[in-house]
C-alpha cells in the first residue's frame, strides 16, 4: 500500500485478479483512458515525427505500397493472365480504391503490438496509462487515412467518378475497418510481446487475408469463394467502404452491421484483455 504524492488517495496493490471487481475494473478503465489524453498525443506527435524524419521519401511512402500493388493487378488483367470480372467503375479505378482500404486495414492490424513493442523500455521501468499507446497508435492511424484518402480524390479526379450524397457514409465504413484493425491487432499484441514469432508471422497472415478479402476482385458469387467471403469480417466492411465510395449504394447492409456490431464488441474485450493480461507480461519481461 502507497499513499499517492500527488493527491490524498491510496492505492493498494493485491494478487486479488482486478476481473473479480468489475465495477472497479471498468472505472479504472475508463479512468485511464481520460488521463492518458495528453500522453497519448505527445506519444502520436513523437512517432508521426520519427516515421518520417530519416526517410528520403517521406510522406509518399503512404502512396507507394497502394500504387505499385494496383500497378501489378492491373497489368495481369490488362494482359488477360488473371481474369477479376465485371466491375462498375473502370478497374484502375476499383482497384486503386479498395487496395487503399486494405491499407488501413493493414496498418490498423499492426498498429498496436508495434506501438507496445517500441515501447517496452518504458513499460518495464515507468508507471503510466498503458491505454496512451493504444490511443496514440490510433491517432496515427487516422492521421495516415487522412494522408491516404488523397489517393482517392486523385482516382476520383482522373477517372471523373461522380460522388454521391452516400459519400458522407464513408467515414463510419472506413472507421469500422480501422476499428477491426486495432481490435484483431490488440488481441495479438500479449502474444506477440512474448514471442517474436508473431511478429514474423504477420506479413504472411496479412499476405493471406488479402487474397481471401475480395480487394482486387469483385465479392465471388459462387460456392465456395462466395462462402469464403461472408465467413471473413474484413470483406463486409471493404465491400460496403469500396461501394459507398464508388456507387453511392451499400448492397451489404446487414452483413456490415453486424461485422460492426461485433467489432465494437471485440474492441472492447480486446482492451480488457489487453488491461488484464499486459501487468503480468510486463512482470515478465522485467524479472
Amino acid at each position: 500500500m502507497r499513499h499517492s504524492p500527488l493527491s490524498d488517495s491510496v492505492i493498494v496493490y493485491t494478487p486479488q485478479s482486478q476481473i473479480r471487481n468489475p465495477g472497479l475494473l471498468f472505472r479504472a478503465m475508463w479512468s485511464e483512458l481520460k488521463s492518458s489524453r495528453e500522453l497519448s498525443w505527445r506519444l502520436f506527435v513523437r512517432d508521426l515525427s520519427a516515421q518520417y524524419r530519416q526517410s528520403l521519401l517521406g510522406f509518399l511512402w503512404a502512396f507507394i505500397p497502394p500504387i505499385v500493388t494496383s500497378a501489378i493487378f492491373v497489368l495481369l488483367q490488362s494482359r488477360n493472365i488473371l481474369s477479376f470480372g465485371e466491375t462498375d467503375i473502370p478497374y484502375p479505378a476499383f482497384v486503386l480504391i479498395s487496395t487503399v482500404l486494405w491499407q488501413m486495414f493493414a496498418e490498423s492490424f499492426n498498429a498496436p503490438l508495434k506501438a507496445v513493442t517500441a515501447a517496452k523500455p518504458l513499460l518495464v521501468k515507468i508507471n503510466f496509462p498503458r491505454e496512451a499507446l493504444i490511443v496514440s497508435a490510433f491517432y496515427l492511424v487516422l492521421f495516415n487515412t487522412l494522408v491516404k484518402f488523397t489517393v482517392i480524390v486523385a482516382v476520383f479526379l482522373i477517372f471523373h467518378l461522380q460522388p454521391t450524397w452516400n459519400l458522407l457514409l464513408v467515414p463510419l465504413a472506413i472507421l469500422m475497418l480501422r476499428l477491426l484493425g486495432m481490435c484483431l491487432g490488440l488481441l495479438l499484441t500479449p502474444v506477440g510481446m512474448l514471442y517474436t514469432d508473431i511478429t514474423t508471422a504477420l506479413p504472411i497472415l496479412l499476405q493471406m487475408l488479402f487474397f481471401l478479402t475480395p480487394v482486387v476482385y469483385p465479392p465471388p458469387e459462387t460456392f465456395p469463394f462466395s462462402l469464403l467471403s461472408v465467413l471473413n469480417p474484413i470483406s463486409p466492411l471493404i465491400i460496403a467502404a469500396r461501394d459507398l465510395l464508388t456507387t453511392g449504394t451499400m448492397s451489404n447492409c446487414v452483413s456490415f452491421t453486424i461485422v460492426s456490431v461485433l467489432t465494437l464488441i471485440g474492441v472492447f474485450v480486446a482492451w480488457l484483455i489487453y488491461r488484464l493480461v499486459l501487468p503480468i507480461i510486463i512482470e515478465r519481461m522485467s524479472a
